[in-house]
């Protein structure tokens, strides 16, 4: 991944008015909310699809090797997608036992084929189950109106079948206390709408509002530089204080400033501090 974003001085955020700090998120929302981007991103991968099931299963695969190098991601997300014969949804649904044992060839640092294995055979069966992954976070999320329930809920479901323990890291656990950055992001991805042509809108029948930022090194390290986060972790507590703080300058759609966060955190032409002067 790229560096962190270069320090700036605690004075010169500390200076910002409420109202100046939301003039700022906006600016770096428009300029990392573009289509442009998106071909460098792990979202490309979902966007070679049309089918919501498609978009669906591409997206939460590309999320969960959604780290190390974003090149290699974005590279190893297509390949992926050429192992699922560039057909997820039917591939989830379909697949042989000989096809499935092709994907051992696959492998992104340490999510293996045999994670890949798992996570496909998992996804069958929460299309049979649930009718696919929209599905179930719409309903849970209608039924309990709390999207940190949901993903406590949504991990014990994705391994309640049999599966080697070795997947289980590639999926964090909010019960742990973990960011799920990857869940998150998937989520954004998958809830947001703004005719930006970048997220995807999907799933609507859970509101923008409820959805978290997904927070990394830095998302982390930028919210830090900016005054939006006092917690030095990167936890679930982060997030939810993040989000908080985030909240102040757009109740209804608050992660749409994780492309403010993200973006200028791995943008290698510019820095915070240019945004300062």
């Amino acid at each position: 991944m790229a560096s962190a974003p270069a320090a700036v001085p605690a004075a010169a955020c500390a200076a910002l008015s409420d109202g100046e700090l939301g003039e700022l998120l906006d600016r770096l929302c428009d300029r990392y909310n573009r289509a442009e981007f998106i071909d460098d991103d792990p979202i490309a991968i979902p966007h070679r699809f049309t089918a919501r099931h498609d978009r669906e299963i591409a997206g939460f695969l590309a999320a969960t090797i959604a780290w190390g190098n974003r090149q290699t991601i974005v590279r190893n997300g297509h390949r992926m997608m050429h192992f699922l014969d560039d057909a997820p949804a039917d591939f989830v649904r379909n697949a042989s036992t000989h096809e499935l044992a092709r994907l051992d060839a696959f492998v992104h640092r340490t999510f293996n084929g045999a994670d890949l294995r798992d996570f496909i055979l998992a996804l069958r069966r929460f299309e049979e189950r649930f009718g696919g992954l929209g599905s179930f976070f719409e309903s849970r999320y209608e039924a309990t109106g709390d999207l940190p329930a949901v993903l406590s809920e949504f991990r014990r479901e994705f391994f309640a079948a049999e599966h080697a323990p070795h997947c289980e890291k590639h999926l964090s656990s909010i019960d742990r206390g973990a960011a799920c950055k990857r869940l998150c992001m998937f989520l954004r991805w998958m809830v947001r709408r703004d005719g930006r042509g970048v997220d995807f809108g999907e799933w609507r029948r859970i509101p923008m509002s409820a959805l978290r930022i997904p927070l990394d090194l830095h998302v982390g390290a930028t919210a830090r530089a900016l005054g939006l986060l006092a917690r030095r972790q990167n936890d679930w507590r982060a997030v939810e204080e993040t989000t908080a703080a985030l909240r102040r300058f757009d109740a209804d759609d608050p992660v749409r400033f994780d492309f403010a966060l993200f973006g200028i955190g791995i943008d290698p032409s510019r820095c915070l501090s240019d945004y300062l002067r």
